[in-house]
């Protein structure tokens, strides 16, 4: 009797506890914008659910069409077939209600580069969502330790720099907040690579690496066009053969978003107030008259309805 009661509590001292799953298996993103539906895209065809919000169902729609549009037009061009967009489309659920957050092991904050907006975000995130789960912010300019610090888990926030287009561009910056603990560095940067992007740490700055880099040569590129010094397709042209760029400058921006390139510049200058951060006088008069780029279907260039250049 005590050999088998003796058996029976080594058994119990030598039995593993089930491991805990520290992996994110689940995410939501908030923003159905161009980078929003980027990200869920990406993260889809990883294989991952992804939960994608919006704040009214119009919005929800028309992120929805644009992104089945994009894909369609990746199909055209023999990039992907029809059964990958459903795959795609299968991972994704589409909600207005941001309580649909509260499961998630990872919760990805992508809207317009606005500082009050993203804190309340966070704030309202912080109170939903359960206290295991990492907070991501798209942020390309704005300082992360301020947006940490309006939640409870300063610890479990971070930036993800996700460059547009997310689906085809491989790299990430993955943007260390004073606060961020190394344990969500290791997990966010497992993930990155899970869903295919080579994820280069950053410390937090204006900017970071590529947004800084990038910004004063569109600006630069844009001033030699209002000087008359080339027009804007001999501009890209010279920079994407002269250099290897996969596309030119002004090409560049269209794609970017003029909007979102503006807001950048403007954060850039009002932070560092260094004059190549300055924008260009021809970039406000474009988002002046809503002319945003590829977006709208006029920029710098013109383009049709399937986002390909008028020549």
């Amino acid at each position: 009797m005590q050999e088998e009661k003796l058996r029976l509590e080594d058994l119990l001292n030598n039995t593993a506890l089930p491991e805990k799953d520290d992996k994110i298996n689940s995410v939501a993103i908030i923003g159905a914008g161009i980078m929003g539906q980027g990200i869920a895209q990406t993260i889809s065809s990883a294989g991952i659910e992804v939960i994608v919000i919006e704040k009214t169902q119009e919005r929800l729609e028309w992120a929805k069409n644009q992104l089945a549009d994009n894909i369609d037009k990746e199909i055209k061009r023999w990039a992907m077939t029809n059964s990958d967009k459903k795959a795609i489309f299968s991972r994704i659920t589409w909600e207005v209600d941001i309580n649909k957050i509260s499961d998630c092991d990872l919760v990805i904050e992508a809207v317009d580069e606005d500082f009050d907006l993203k804190v309340k975000i966070f704030k309202d995130m912080d109170s939903i969502a359960k206290k295991e789960a990492i907070f991501v912010s798209n942020t390309s300019t704005l300082s992360l330790t301020k947006i940490s610090e309006s939640t409870n888990r300063a610890d479990k926030v971070i930036g993800i720099h996700f460059l547009n287009p997310v689906p085809k561009v491989t790299v990430v910056e993955i943007v260390k907040c004073l606060h961020t603990s190394n344990d969500t560095v290791s997990k966010v940067k497992e993930f990155a690579q899970k869903i295919g992007k080579t994820p280069v740490e950053v410390y937090e700055y204006p900017g970071f690496v590529t947004t800084r880099a990038i910004v004063p040569l569109l600006n630069e590129a844009m001033y030699i066009l209002l000087e008359g010094v080339a027009t804007a397709k001999d501009i890209d042209t010279a920079m994407r053969l002269g250099y290897n760029f996969q596309y030119g400058p002004l090409e560049m921006a269209d794609m970017m978003g003029l909007d979102e390139v503006l807001a950048w510049m403007e954060t850039l200058w009002k932070t560092l107030g260094e004059p190549r951060y300055r924008a260009c006088p021809i970039l406000r008069k474009l988002v002046r008259e809503q002319k945003l780029g590829r977006k709208t279907g006029e920029g710098f260039y013109k383009y049709d309805e399937f986002g390909n250049k008028i020549q």
